[in-house]
């Protein structure tokens, strides 16, 4: 008897991957992809477009070569601030333009001062000002630079939404691209931001559809959904939102430590814009408050220099263990200056040194988390990713937090699982698994005497 899957795409900047669940999500088939990147007009480099649609393509026909496998259902989740700029026939005409691609700032102020100023539009769109990561921006920037391609514009697809217009034929919005620091939803109003109808950005946007809704494959004979796709951001928090129902922060950490507080519904204010946060939004439509810092980077870069001054290897710091003796470098006092500003030879071993650094990259952690946990009744903090698997840095979590109960989790793929998740009920005979997510509690430590 063929064994019932849904066949999902988790498109990030580096690894495209393709995961095939079962009812139970547990992955039965796996492949990975790396394209060489492409550049646009000016020379910046961009998503080889062309590469990622023939690659869905090409897994799509492996998977269904595969007899032991009854494909019911495909969804994808994608990196944001990325859009895709079809025609009428949904090919597209125009590179897809990185999100860190440079912004004429003649063109951002004549835009802030036409509507607003920028505090304002920060606040009205839950979003700090981010340049071509406010992907509005980028539609905005074709259609004063390149008006003729913005005619022929028929839809400015987030590249979730293009990738299952290639599986469906149709095209759609989806509100967790949308409402994702693209400075075109109005989270006040709970619509599209004034500025996007008076500009006419509006015509150029598919209709939205729910992110549960599923629609028919094109492909003949066969009744297999697919989803509208997904933010990979709110897709990783889907697992989280299913399975727990008291108040919760939950830390994503990675290159940048993301905190999502679903249970926090105030305005942002002018400091959380300043301090770099933002709303996503849910799966549900509803916001997600969320602060960030560049936390992993710095990790990666200060363990380099530490390793070179103390002559060791970067991977001997992925076996140390904490030690309660250095609890007293977390504090305020401590860090009179920005860590990669010491002076390593401050420091007596290399051991006291990286329990300095996460002592320091803690700190940072708990001010950016309490911008977004503070009066909202949260009483757990979650972490995933890299550090949640760092012993070091979940102790010192711990003891920033000692009134909240702090737990490392653990869910490979959760951004895959959690798209999946999504359209559970229009593929799946079984009910949401309990056990997805496994959880280590980490108790305050206390310093040895």
């Amino acid at each position: 008897m063929k064994k019932a899957v849904i066949a999902v795409f988790d498109v990030g900047k580096t690894n495209k991957k393709l995961f095939l669940f079962d009812e139970n999500y547990r992955i039965v088939f796996e492949r990975v992809a790396r394209f060489v990147e492409t550049t646009d007009e000016d020379g910046d480099p961009c998503e080889n477009l062309d590469s990622l649609r023939l690659s869905v393509f090409d897994s799509l026909q492996e998977v269904f070569r595969k007899d032991e496998y009854d494909i019911r259902a495909i969804h994808f989740s994608t990196y944001g601030a990325s859009l895709v700029y079809v025609d009428e026939d949904g090919k597209a005409i125009a590179p897809l333009y990185n999100y860190l691609k440079p912004y004429p700032e003649e063109l951002l102020e004549n835009f802030y001062q036409k509507y607003g100023g920028r505090d304002q539009l920060a606040s009205e769109t839950a979003s700090p000002v981010l340049g071509s990561l406010n992907s509005a921006m980028q539609l905005y920037r074709l259609k004063q630079e390149q008006p003729e391609v913005f005619r022929k514009t028929k839809y400015a697809l987030h590249l979730p939404q293009y990738l299952s217009s290639l599986i469906t034929g149709r095209f759609y919005s989806d509100i967790t691209s949308i409402g994702c620091h693209t400075h075109l939803w109005d989270y006040g109003r709970n619509i599209y931001h004034r500025w996007v109808e008076e500009e006419g950005i509006s015509e150029k946007l598919a209709p939205l559809v729910a992110s549960d809704q599923v629609f028919p494959a094109l492909f003949p004979g066969n009744r297999i959904v697919v989803g509208p796709g997904l933010h990979d951001s709110s897709a990783a928090l889907i697992p989280y939102l299913l399975n727990f129902h008291e108040p919760f922060v939950l830390v994503s950490t990675g290159t940048w430590c993301i905190s999502f507080n679903p249970f926090n519904t105030t305005p942002l204010s002018r400091t959380e814009l300043l301090n770099d946060c933002l709303c996503y939004m849910q799966y549900g439509g509803t916001p997600v408050k969320a602060s960030r810092i560049f936390a992993g980077y710095i990790h990666e870069a200060e363990v380099k220099r530490m390793a070179s001054h103390f002559n060791t290897s970067s991977s001997r710091y992925r076996q140390l263990k904490f030690d309660s003796s250095y609890l007293t470098l977390f504090s305020e006092e401590q860090f009179d200056k920005p860590f990669p500003e010491c002076d390593l030879s401050e420091f007596d071993t290399d051991e006291e040194a990286y329990h300095a650094l996460m002592a320091y990259l803690v700190m940072l952690q708990k001010r950016s988390t309490e911008l977004v946990s503070r009066n909202s009744g949260v009483k757990r903090i979650f972490v995933d990713g890299g550090f949640s698997k760092n012993s070091i840095y979940m102790n010192f979590l711990s003891a920033a937090f000692p009134d909240m109960e702090v737990f490392g989790a653990s869910m490979p793929q959760a951004t895959a699982i959690g798209t999946a998740l999504a359209i559970h009920k229009a593929w799946n005979r079984k009910a949401v698994p309990t056990d997805l997510i496994e959880l280590k509690y980490y108790a305050a430590p206390v310093g040895k005497s």
